[in-house]
């Protein structure tokens, strides 16, 4: 019987959503009522795929920690990337997890993405890569095809026509082609920008003569900076929405879309719309917009919009736009 697991790479330091990540790995950053990384898994888990290995690095034990809590049901292997050599390299490291025979569906871990997975499943070829059509491929890593068949891979071209993009989805089916074609990209230190990409392994299993084919989603959401976690933030909530304003106790009113956690103290507020609030949080006597709050933080007396209040937060007498890290206190008072 054929097995397919998922190699989910979650090492990367998440710089650009400093300062949440100096505590926090970007996996494990909250949109729309659950970490990204539960958003994935939500979605591998819809496949029938209980298998899993996780590529661990920085703050690794965090996201070991949330998985064997959260996710108790699946069956996790962890590997490590000790030197940051690369999205192919992070790969390369499942290896000794993968039996002969295995399938593999390969789904980086900061990005959530909109459409039917499943289709990857029922193409028969070597390989099926997600893609969502672009009008400027300069950003993105592209496939060049002719007919269903991809002839080859180009990471970021420098010329602009209308290009199917590879948005972080593959479906490996010659798992043993994959993980040649990774070993030889290392050895002969085939690289960009001084990283090994799985795009060049890519190339390497098309030179061999792969059978790589593509199937469209709708889209996928980038998760890699405030302004895309709120923008992805929104996306879900939407999705998610039903009911109208309503008021509820201690005098505050709720405007959808929102998601509201477990033991959330609000009084005396209007929350939304498109607000996220973890479990434990409180507010008083604040109105927030379009923003995240993570667990246990306190706000009061504030006006907050486009916001991220890091877990632990304490954010007081303040109207401003903010991205306040955990374990901060944010205050103003004027005489």
């Amino acid at each position: 019987m054929i097995k397919i697991k998922a190699i989910i790479p979650v090492a990367g330091k998440g710089t650009r959503l400093r300062p949440h990540t100096f505590s926090t790995p970007k996996a494990l950053l909250h949109v729309a009522g659950k970490p990204i990384l539960g958003h994935i898994l939500d979605q591998v888990e819809e496949l029938g795929i209980t298998e899993v290995v996780l590529i661990l690095g920085y703050l690794g034990s965090k996201i070991k920690e949330y998985v064997e809590t959260e996710y108790s049901h699946m069956n996790f292997a962890f590997a490590y990337q000790e030197k940051k050599l690369g999205p192919g390299h992070a790969i390369s490291l499942a290896k000794p997890f993968i039996e002969e025979g295995d399938e593999v569906l390969i789904i980086f871990g900061d990005t959530i993405f909109v459409g039917d997975l499943s289709q990857g499943l029922k193409l028969k070829n070597d390989a099926a890569l997600a893609v969502k059509r672009v009008e400027d491929p300069r950003r993105f890593g592209v496939v060049e095809m002719e007919n269903d068949r991809v002839t080859d891979v180009v990471e970021k071209p420098d010329y602009v026509k209308p290009m199917d993009a590879m948005i972080g989805i593959y479906f490996i089916k010659n798992t043993k082609l994959l993980f040649e074609a990774i070993d030889e990209m290392i050895e002969n230190k085939r690289m960009t920008k001084g990283e090994f990409y799985l795009t060049d392994a890519l190339k390497v299993m098309i030179e061999k003569d792969a059978y790589i084919t593509t199937f469209q989603m709708e889209g996928w959401f980038d998760c890699g900076k405030p302004e895309t976690l709120l923008s992805t933030n929104r996306y879900l909530l939407e999705k998610k929405a039903n009911g109208a304003v309503k008021v509820i106790k201690e005098n505050t009113i709720i405007i959808p879309p929102v998601y509201i956690g477990k033991n959330v103290e609000l009084k005396n507020s209007i929350i939304g719309p498109h607000v996220t609030i973890a479990d434990n949080a409180k507010i008083h006597t604040s109105i927030i917009q379009d923003s995240i709050v993570n667990k246990n933080a306190l706000i009061s007396n504030a006006q907050l919009k486009e916001s991220l209040i890091g877990e632990n937060a304490t954010v007081e007498d303040i109207v401003e736009k903010l991205n306040v890290g955990d374990n901060s206190q944010i205050s103003f008072s004027g005489e």
